[in-house]
């Protein structure tokens, strides 16, 4: 293996913090407009530092590593002493830099401000994508936004600013793919606070998604923790063709491992089959990894990812990866915890939902599927674009199936719209004529942000409650997360299967068997889709929407008006008294499903994302109450009236009775949204007892100072009633590996003792002892 290392100023300029176009010829920096301004040092690690971690580990556990080992072990702060032991030990890592976008930087900056800290230690960037409601069209949708979120940007500019953070202005694209395109590489690790982070795992990167509290560590030069992940592998043979696409082969897994099967693991796709998709297909593979729970998924390196990074102007990357490929690659004879095998050639186009991300049917059999379930077949929207897919081919594959309907005079029979990525994205099909025809075919081209991915969609066409079926190339379709219609049944599959369906207007449509009907009475099939991996011109930057921070900002102020309603500065939560958790109320026995949707809703709760108080009145607001079936309405137990899941909180906090949550399995599933852990612990929530957690949740209660405690036996949960107060005992010994212990006090006297276990380590229990994460790094600072 050569020892081929960049010069640090080639490095600064090939990984640099925050450039909006790497190594680019002269013409194409001057079309887009880019300054070349003054890079930062990076503390990124050198594939020469990423070779020589490996080397010591690899002798040190005498085996050959996974890609995934490589990377991560790669970035220990320690490679000589860590201790690894996959699915067990927790590793401290050094990122290498940190993305944020706009509705979770807020409270992550707003962390980083309290922290005291003068400027942020790694490279970071902040990505203003998700306050932009999707309503009329993009450049109206985007005017609107900077007038309503006028306070938000210009904190988190002006905060950018004066900590070193790179700024992405509304209207510059999705976070995921402005990453994408500027920001990963094949070895890079990113953590990025949003769960479809792991999108860059497409070029090779472990890319991880955080709450904004384990942005701040990284951010503020502190070693970062993460469970020793497990490994899946998923090999895949044959070759991608016809209508099949790469979202089918995270369709297909998720269906195989629904949506906590990957919970604890990376998922590597190797085998044959990974050189048939494209690198943006690879990145939507990775990026729908989230839904089943998966710590992050990639690729290995390969000529795919070669080609996009010279597209992307970062051939300088492509040349040092070339010297490194043996790095960026699983070592033969590698071990997996699990393999997962899928011929591509016998693949077939898949949708899956409603309701849930893991319920998988192939195309062909949806149909039927929703005549037995009582799904309603007629298709009312068809949504295409999102961080899952929107890249060049993908508008390009749904562009030539909405031509072939507009060359026999057919229009979309539901309504279509069409999310374009990126600034990048949305100037490229604009000039390669894509636009025009996804227009003529029915659709509204909305803004490059998130849009109704996560719920900014002021949708209109159907009241609330009204049954109705949409199609989306989305990633997530839980229980109102589109529209906030609980009645909406959302479906998840490609872009040019949604479009195929919003032609046809049903779901009862196969395109690789069925005829649609032309005006003139002609039937005809639709021929398999077709679009290039990349534009043949280049891409067309379009508008620069590229803020970097300046050389030293220490002189700025970032201000937070005290009466504001959107912004709030935080104040520390008290630290733990040293006794054990006594006579705790339980505020909420939940039923089933409970993603961070339904903890800390989104939609028109964006907007309050900076201030704690007044968006925690979305607790729990979405959780079925396992006593009466019912949505926020819980009883109170000092008054016993009845009232909503957050103001019964308020009322116990008010009066000094601290509370526990009680719920079912994969408890915080979706989102990275750290408010879900914030809100609770703001309220006066102490515990958080449940059949099991997804692992960023997990991990966001902890950091607040929150016990995030899982039952021995999961039956137990049928023991708690909704009325009992509960005391948690053994915190004076709390240590790793010992469980806690529960004692239930029911209403009529009786008594029960439960057994809870925890996954602390010896420093997230100091992070509880301190009161939280931001705490104990204070008290570290002293």
């Amino acid at each position: 293996m050569a020892t081929y290392c960049l010069t640090v100023a080639r490095l600064q300029l090939a990984l640099g913090h925050g450039a909006r176009r790497l190594h680019i010829s002269t013409a194409y920096r001057a079309k887009a407009k880019v300054s070349m301004s003054r890079f930062e040092p990076s503390s990124f690690i050198s594939y020469e530092k990423l070779q020589s971690n490996v080397d010591i580990v690899r002798k040190r556990l005498n085996r050959p590593l996974t890609l995934s080992e490589k990377i991560v072990y790669g970035h220990l702060d320690d490679p000589h002493n860590q201790e690894i032991d996959r699915g067990r030990t927790y590793l401290r890592l050094r990122p290498d830099r940190v993305a944020m976008q706009d509705a979770t930087a807020q409270m992550a900056m707003l962390q980083f401000i309290s922290s005291g800290l003068p400027r942020v230690a790694v490279p970071s960037t902040i990505h203003c994508d998700h306050l932009i409601e999707a309503q009329i069209g993009g450049a109206k949708d985007l005017a609107r936004a900077k007038e309503v979120n006028q306070e938000v940007y210009n904190f988190l500019s002006s905060a950018g600013a004066k900590y070193g953070v790179g700024f992405w202005k509304p209207g510059s694209g999705i976070i995921h793919q402005i990453i994408l395109e500027n920001y990963a590489y094949p070895g890079v690790m990113l953590i990025g606070t949003d769960s479809h982070t792991p999108n860059g795992g497409g070029l090779g990167g472990i890319c991880i998604g955080v709450g904004g509290a384990d942005a701040v560590d990284v951010m503020a030069g502190i070693p970062w923790e993460l469970k020793c992940p497990k490994v899946i592998g998923v090999k895949l043979t044959g070759t991608l063709s016809g209508w099949t696409s790469p979202k089918d082969v995270i369709l297909k897994v998720a269906g195989i491992l629904t949506v906590k099967g990957g919970t604890g693991a990376i998922v590597e796709y190797h085998g044959p089959g990974v050189d048939s998709i494209s690198c943006t297909g690879m990145a939507t593979i990775c990026n729908m990894g989230a839904e089943i729970g998966a710590t992050t998924s990639v690729f290995p390196y390969n000529h795919r990812m070669r080609t996009y990074l010279e597209k992307t102007g970062r051939a300088e990357i492509a040349a040092v990866a070339d010297e490194y490929s043996d790095l960026l690659v699983p070592d033969k004879g590698c071990e997996y915890d699990q393999i997962i095998e899928l011929n591509l050639d016998e693949l077939k186009p898949h949708i899956n939902g409603p309701f849930t991300p893991d319920l998988a049917h192939p195309v062909s059999e949806v149909g039927a599927a929703a005549q037995k379930n009582g799904w309603p077949l007629e298709v009312k929207v068809g949504l295409i674009g999102s961080c899952t897919n929107s890249s060049y081919e993908d508008m390009g594959r749904a562009a030539s199936v909405a031509k072939q309907a507009l060359d026999k005079g057919l229009k979309c029979k539901a309504q279509f719209t069409v999310t374009p990525g990126s600034e990048q994205i949305r100037a490229t099909i604009e000039r390669d004529g894509y636009s025009k025809i996804l227009g003529d075919v029915g659709g509204v081209v909305l803004a490059n942000a998130c849009g109704p991915c996560i719920g900014q969609w002021d949708r209109r066409d159907v009241k609330k409650g009204e049954k109705n079926t949409i199609v989306t190339s989305f990633n997530r379709n839980f229980t109102a997360r589109n529209d906030a219609n609980p009645a909406t049944h959302a479906f998840v599959t490609s872009p040019e299967i949604v479009t195929a369906l919003a032609i046809a207007g049903t779901l009862n449509f196969n395109p690789e068997t069925d005829y649609l009907t032309a005006p003139n009475g002609e039937k005809f099939k639709l021929e398999p889709p077709n679009g290039d991996e990349l534009p043949s011109k280049d891409f067309d930057p379009g508008q620069d929407t590229y803020q970097h921070p300046p050389a030293d900002g220490s002189s700025l102020k970032v201000n937070v008006n005290p009466q504001s309603n959107r912004l709030q500065l935080l104040e520390p939560f008290d630290k733990w008294n040293g006794n054990d958790l006594e006579n705790m109320q339980v505020l909420i026995k939940v039923k089933g499903k409970c993603t961070t949707d339904h903890i800390s809703a989104a939609g028109p709760w964006l907007k309050f994302r900076g201030h704690l108080d007044n968006i925690s009145n979305n607790m729990l607001i979405g959780a079925v109450n396992s006593e009466n079936d019912a949505v926020n309405k819980i009883k109170n137990h000092l008054t016993g009236e009845y009232g909503g899941v957050p103001d019964v909180a308020r009322h116990y906090k008010a009066n000094g009775i601290s509370w526990v949550v009680v719920g079912d399995d994969n408890y915080g599933e979706g989102s990275s949204r750290e408010h879900a852990a914030l809100e609770p612990r703001h309220l006066g929530g102490r515990a958080i007892i449940v059949k099991s957690f997804a692992r960023i949740h997990e991990t966001n209660l902890k950091k607040q100072g929150l016990l995030p405690l899982t039952f021995n036996n999961p039956s137990d949960y049928d023991k708690i009633r909704p009325d009992d107060k509960i005391s948690i005992r053994g915190l004076k010994s709390f240590a790793p590996g010992k469980p806690l212990t529960a004692v239930l006090k029911h209403s009529d006297g009786t008594e029960e003792t439960l057994q809870l276990n925890h996954s602390f380590n010896e420093t997230q229990i100091q992070w509880f002892q301190a009161g939280s994460a931001l705490n104990r790094m204070k008290e570290m600072q002293h």
